[in-house]
């Protein structure tokens, strides 16, 4: 069995370690590229969203590498992704590939449904290999996710623009590496060093900018044009809605035991909307109102084209922004969107930000010197 899988930012560093702690031979799919892209826009249909043209491109590279297994997650409800699999298997079948998929579905309380799929991958390893397999893997998700949110908050303070980024690939790259839970927390040491050693300058003016919307935009740096690393390098502390292991806490663990999650944002959401639209449209709306509260500079939120929940929170966004008082862009993506563009809105959506901050102060500095 050659498996593969689709790439979702720091994802394929934890899925290549684990598929291989369970004996399995893995071909990753490429890094993404312009032809990853190429390749999904050309055989996916024509309306379908960008994460699903990008996880296309990414079955056709790696079975081209030689895969003959795809693992792929499987959803519930509104959204879209849940026809993933199913659309895309028979896309790659008219093309010719022979392969076997694994499609991993919440459980939504059919823990034994999973189950049955994962002993596929499992195969003859022990029951305390596949624990063993499986702690290390979750050690690896919170580390990822650990070292990435340091990086946001030191990209918008290097003194040398690309340190921070410099430094985060030499972390992957421990972490990558890490075969026990030892080997990465050791990892993720050695990570935030060297992070804690980028020269930083002073800025107490730097805007915080919160990342919200559809969970694949958010975690895929290509997908999302690299949004966080252009904030940060024009000086902007972000911080993102969701991380890996937050969206698998939630919709795996929780899910499995028929508990609710999410219940802060949820709550957030309820005075704007309180039913689940599918994706993570209500969970957007409600981060935005936490993003206000905590006093962000602004929000920005990010779709794939033609996401309905993302579409029905999109409607319900002006009226947040009213009402909670914060400035918001939202961006809807696809194969056709180009950086140049995306760079001039958020350069634009800064200036505003500033300016607003700017005319805050002055108002505050005029309230404070009118009681004197």
């Amino acid at each position: 069995m050659k498996v593969t899988f689709p790439h979702l930012g720091s994802l394929s560093i934890v899925l290549t370690g684990l598929l291989q702690d369970f004996g399995l031979e893995v071909i990753p799919p490429p890094p993404i590229t312009k032809k990853t892209i190429d390749l999904g826009v050309l055989h996916a249909p024509e309306f379908a969203c960008l994460p699903l043209k990008i996880n296309l491109g990414n079955f056709i590279e790696a079975l081209e590498l030689g895969a003959d297994t795809i693992v792929m997650g499987g959803g519930t409800g509104p959204c879209r992704f849940g026809y993933y699999a199913q659309v895309q298997r028979e896309i790659l079948q008219d093309l010719g590939f022979n392969f076997q998929m694994i499609v991993l579905e919440p459980p939504q309380g059919q823990v034994s449904k999973l189950v049955d799929k994962l002993k596929i991958l499992c195969g003859n390893k022990r029951p305390g290999e596949i624990l063993q397999a499986a702690i290390t893997a979750w050690y690896k998700i919170k580390a990822l996710d650990k070292l990435q949110g340091e990086v946001l908050k030191c990209r918008a303070f290097e003194l040398e623009k690309g340190a921070t980024s410099k430094a985060y690939e030499a972390g992957l790259s421990f972490l990558q590496a890490a075969r026990t839970p030892a080997q990465v927390k050791t990892g993720l040491k050695k990570g935030l060093e060297l992070l804690a050693g980028v020269k930083q300058k002073i800025n107490k003016d730097a805007l915080r900018v919160g990342l919200i919307g559809e969970v694949y935009m958010l975690l895929e740096p290509f997908a999302n044009l690299q949004v966080e690393k252009l904030l940060g390098e024009m000086g902007v502390v972000v911080e993102r809605s969701v991380y890996l292991s937050s969206w698998i806490t939630e919709h795996l663990i929780l899910s499995s035991l028929r508990l609710p999650g999410g219940l802060a944002t949820k709550k957030a959401a309820a005075k704007y909307i309180k039913q689940f639209v599918g994706g993570h449209g209500r969970e957007s709306v409600g981060d935005m109102v936490r993003f206000a509260r905590r006093g962000f500079d602004g929000v920005i939120h990010i779709l794939p084209f033609t996401c309905t929940p993302e579409i029905v929170a999109q409607s319900i966004l002006p009226i947040v922004s009213r009402q909670e008082g914060i400035p918001y862009l939202s961006v809807s993506l696809d194969e056709q969107s180009g950086e140049a563009g995306f760079i001039t809105r958020l350069e634009a959506f800064l200036d505003l930000l500033k300016q607003r901050r700017h005319k805050t102060q002055n108002q505050a500095f005029k309230l404070a010197t009118a009681r004197r």
